[in-house]
């Protein structure tokens, strides 16, 4: 549903402009909010309501009783929090959120099918040049296990 790379900035506000084409779609897909959590390798993860619920229901089902269920839970969902662009197309990123994902100003926000991903700018070009000669040999060891 979601794809794309795009370049944006945060406002003196703590403010993100989704990229238009993130807009489109969700208003195609009858999106009116998300939710933003912590996400894995130092980037923050948007998701629909739709697919935060599906989620949500897999990790729930996780056994409590296993240390690391917890604490993926907890710090899963304790960085939650649900955004509703405004008319202008922004949502407010809590400081929490983007001190965990090294943000200041610039972002990188990149689609990932079912969720966005917003990244501090050095963060994806750090990710980005030590993961792509990789590519191909990742896809064949993915792929080949199918």
């Amino acid at each position: 549903m979601f794809y794309g790379e795009y370049a944006h900035g945060i406002d003196n506000k703590g403010r993100l402009i989704l990229p238009s084409r993130i807009r489109e779609v969700a208003k195609a897909h009858f999106v009116e909010k998300f939710y933003l959590t912590r996400g894995l390798d130092k980037c923050l993860f948007m998701f629909s309501e739709e697919e935060w619920r599906s989620a949500e229901t897999k990790f729930k089902a996780l056994p409590f009783t296993r240390q690391d269920s917890r604490k993926f839970n907890r710090l899963y969902f304790s960085g939650a929090v649900e955004v509703v662009p405004d008319k202008q197309g922004r949502i407010l990123i809590p400081g929490y959120l983007k001190d965990f994902a090294g943000i200041k100003k610039d972002v990188v926000i990149i689609g990932v099918s079912s969720r966005v991903e917003i990244w501090a700018k050095e963060s994806w070009h750090e990710f980005y040049q030590a993961n792509l000669d990789s590519f191909e040999e990742t896809a064949e060891k993915l792929i080949e296990n199918q």
